[in-house]
């Protein structure tokens, strides 16, 4: 009997801690966190005005899903995925052309994933040496 009672007390104190976690950490899935730092990153460098930014992000979006498609399914013939993608950046370079008004800007938003996957590769490779240095340190001690 004791140690029924204890079981079940155990369980609604597992209950009541998991209950007690902020809803917010397990709101948002990594995935979304990821991209909505790459829209605000997006938005930053090529000085998106709100109503640029209604117009562009659909674009945008179906710009990046088109060009995964090509890349997914065109992995047999190299020359004729890049032939496709070319021809995909052509076709989105006027679309989006009419949404930010300059070449510049345009070329911009045609490679903003890498300048992104550049900061986002950057941002790690700092992170790796800071806990390199603080592990260090802990050994020192």
């Amino acid at each position: 009997m004791k140690r029924t009672f204890y079981f079940i007390v155990f369980l609604f104190s597992c209950c009541y801690a998991v209950s007690a976690q902020p809803a917010d950490a397990q709101a948002q899935p990594p995935v979304a966190r990821v991209m909505n730092l790459k829209m605000a990153f997006a938005n930053k460098e090529l000085s998106l005005t709100p109503e640029e930014s209604l117009k562009f992000w659909p674009a945008y979006h179906n710009y990046t899903k088109e060009l995964r498609n090509i890349r997914q399914y065109k992995t047999d013939d190299v020359l004729a995925m890049e032939e496709n993608v070319l021809n995909l950046r052509k076709k989105y370079k006027t679309e989006f052309k009419k949404i930010l008004g300059s070449d510049d800007r345009v070329n911009k938003a045609l490679t903003i994933e890498r300048d992104f996957m550049g900061v986002v590769k950057k941002e790690l490779q700092e992170r790796h040496i800071r806990s390199d240095k603080q592990r260090e340190l802990n050994q020192q001690q």
